[in-house]
């Protein structure tokens, strides 16, 4: 049994994380080569935010190996994706793509669709690829973006991780509300893409 006190903490943390500001985070706004800068690109903005702890509600409600395997897969295409945007190798429609996951893993947990774990790995690293480009293109030419690769990863594994412990703190008793914060997550998605938010 979850303690109440690991419940306020988790609560907290996601409190936290949603009142971040909204993000100026794509393609070159602020300093963007240090660890620091990639930590907090994660946490500056709602689209980010949202599809990171999506992710970790999906896999946790999953369970089994989509827990480990779900973010693990987002980290990883995502640092190819930071790499592709680096060497400026295009990839279409980045943002509507990013724009499009916030209402896609915010429809896969509000409705509980339970895909095999390789689907899921599949649809994630989509998604994933947009997300990492869009990290990766803000890296100056005349910096080596490793620190920044390393510190957006981080962000969004501890992001993919709230969304799990909060799914794991909540448990089958409250799967309604973890399906609720599924269906928030799409809304913010169509409040971004439609410029309300």
């Amino acid at each position: 049994m979850i303690s109440a006190s690991t419940k306020r903490n988790t609560l907290a943390a996601i409190l936290f994380l949603a009142a971040a500001m909204p993000a100026y985070a794509h393609v070159g706004a602020g300093t963007t080569s240090s660890f620091t800068a990639g930590f907090m690109h994660p946490l500056s903005g709602l689209d980010h935010m949202t599809v990171m702890i999506a992710v970790g509600l999906w896999a946790a409600m999953k369970g089994g190996r989509a827990v480990w395997a779900w973010p693990l897969a987002f980290v990883g295409v995502m640092l190819a994706g930071a790499t592709f945007g680096m060497l400026q190798v295009p990839v279409p429609f980045v943002e509507p793509g990013i724009l499009a996951s916030v209402v896609a893993f915010g429809l896969l947990v509000a409705l509980a669709v339970d895909l095999p774990v390789s689907a899921g790995v599949a649809i994630i690293g989509l998604f994933a690829l947009f997300h990492g480009h869009a990290h990766g293109t803000e890296v100056p030419e005349n910096a080596g973006g490793l620190e920044h690769m390393a510190g957006f990863a981080v962000a969004t594994a501890l992001l993919h991780a709230v969304g799990i412990a909060a799914a794991l703190g909540l448990g089958l008793r409250f799967r309604s509300m973890i399906r609720a914060a599924g269906a928030a997550c799409a809304a913010v998605g169509v409040g971004l893409a439609f410029g309300m938010l």
